[in-house]
C-alpha cells in the first residue's frame, strides 16, 4: 500500500474542496473494498477524505418511495423494519452477503461501487483490459469459471460488480441519488449506472470525478413486496454468487400481474432481465411458464470454457427462486 494522509470532511462542501485540492484523493467510508484495493497496489491515492460526517444516513419513507442514506451500513439496512416489509429481497441480499464484521462497517454506497473479483484483475502481474486498457484478457481463454456470460466483451468477460445489494437494487428499479463538486444533484436509475464492458471496461459506472452516491429510493409495489433473493455458492457463508436471482411477482387468481427479474454472478453488471419479466406477465404461475422465462433469460449468454455451467445454473437458480414466490 501506498502512503497516503488522511482527513475528514466537515460537511459536502468541504469534501467537494478537499477533492478539488487533490484530484487523485479517494472519498473513504467503511473503507472495506477500498483498503482491499489499495493493499494490492490496484488503486493507489495520496489522500483519502472521510466522509461519514456527511448528512448522507437515515432510512425514510419519502414520496418516491423508501430512501437509503448511501451512509448506512449494510447491516443497518438489511435489518430495518421498513426494508425487511417493503423490499424483502433487497434485506436477503445484504444479510446474504460477506460476513457480520464487514455488514457491520461497509455503506451502501462502498457496496454499490466495490470492483470485480477477477483474479487476473486483482492480480498486477496479469495485462488486464480493466487495469491497463489495451493490455489484453486472459480471462477469456485463461480461468472464467466465475465470470460473466451475459453483456461481456471480447474486452473483457469480468464481472464489473460482484456482490448481491445491487442485483435487487436493480430488479425494483432503483433509482441512485448523485451529487457533484458543486453540490448539484441528478438521479439515474440503477439499471443506467454501470457500463458494460465493449471496448471500454475500465469505465465501469458513469459516475464523474467527485461525485458521490447520496442516496437510493426504491418506489413502492406490490411484487416488491412479495419477493426473494436466492443465491448460489460454492460455500454456505462469505463467498460470491454463483448465480444469483432477485426476483419479484404480483399474483392474483394464479395468473402473474407483474414481475421484476434480476441475475447476479452471470453479468457484466447486475442483469436486469426485462425479457424474462415480459414471459411472465399474463401468464399462469407454473413451473412451465418459470422454466420459459429462464430459458429467455439466458438467450443472449456468451459462455467460455469454463463457465458454460453458468446457463443452466442460472435458469435453475431463477426458476427455484420464482417457485418460492408461489409456494408460500
Amino acid at each position: 500500500m501506498n502512503d497516503f494522509s488522511y482527513v475528514q470532511a466537515a460537511s459536502t462542501k468541504d469534501a467537494a474542496r478537499l477533492r478539488k485540492d487533490t484530484p487523485t484523493a479517494a472519498y473513504i467510508a467503511g473503507g472495506t473494498t477500498l483498503l482491499d484495493l489499495m493493499k494490492a497496489h490496484l488503486q493507489e491515492h495520496p489522500q483519502l477524505i472521510d466522509i461519514n460526517r456527511l448528512p448522507f444516513k437515515g432510512i425514510e419513507q419519502t414520496k418516491d418511495g423508501l430512501r437509503i442514506g448511501a451512509l448506512e451500513t449494510m447491516s443497518d439496512v438489511g435489518e430495518h423494519p421498513l426494508v425487511v416489509q417493503q423490499f424483502p429481497a433487497v434485506s436477503q441480499s445484504l444479510l446474504l452477503a460477506a460476513s457480520p464484521q464487514l455488514r457491520n462497517m461497509a455503506s451502501i454506497g462502498g457496496n454499490i461501487l466495490q470492483r470485480t473479483r477477477c483474479g487476473y484483475f486483482r492480480d498486477p502481474a496479469f495485462p488486464c483490459n480493466k487495469r491497463i486498457p489495451g493490455s489484453g484478457c486472459p480471462a477469456l481463454d485463461g480461468d472464467n469459471h466465475n465470470l460473466a456470460i451475459l453483456g461481456v466483451s471480447d474486452s473483457c468477460i469480468a464481472n464489473s460488480y460482484p456482490g448481491d445489494f445491487s442485483v435487487a437494487l436493480a430488479a425494483f428499479d432503483a433509482v441512485l441519488t448523485l451529487e457533484n463538486q458543486k453540490g448539484r444533484q441528478r438521479r439515474v436509475p440503477l439499471t443506467d449506472f454501470y457500463r458494460l464492458p465493449g471496448n471500454t471496461p475500465h469505465l465501469e459506472t458513469i459516475l464523474e470525478p467527485g461525485e458521490l452516491i447520496v442516496a437510493v429510493t426504491l418506489p413502492p409495489a406490490a411484487h416488491a413486496q412479495r419477493s426473494t433473493y436466492l443465491k448460489v455458492r460454492e460455500r454456505s457463508s462469505y463467498a460470491y454468487a454463483l448465480a444469483s436471482a432477485a426476483v419479484g411477482l404480483d399474483v392474483q387468481g394464479g395468473t402473474i400481474r407483474t414481475a421484476r427479474v434480476a441475475l447476479g454472478g452471470v453479468g457484466a453488471q447486475p442483469w436486469r432481465s426485462r425479457e424474462a419479466e415480459r414471459a411472465l406477465v399474463g401468464q399462469p404461475a407454473t413451473e412451465a411458464t418459470f422454466r420459459a422465462a429462464a430459458a429467455t433469460a439466458l438467450q443472449g449468454a456468451q459462455p467460455r470454457e469454463h463457465n458454460r455451467y453458468k446457463v443452466e445454473l442460472a435458469q435453475n437458480t431463477l426458476v427455484r427462486a420464482l417457485q418460492q414466490m408461489t409456494s408460500s
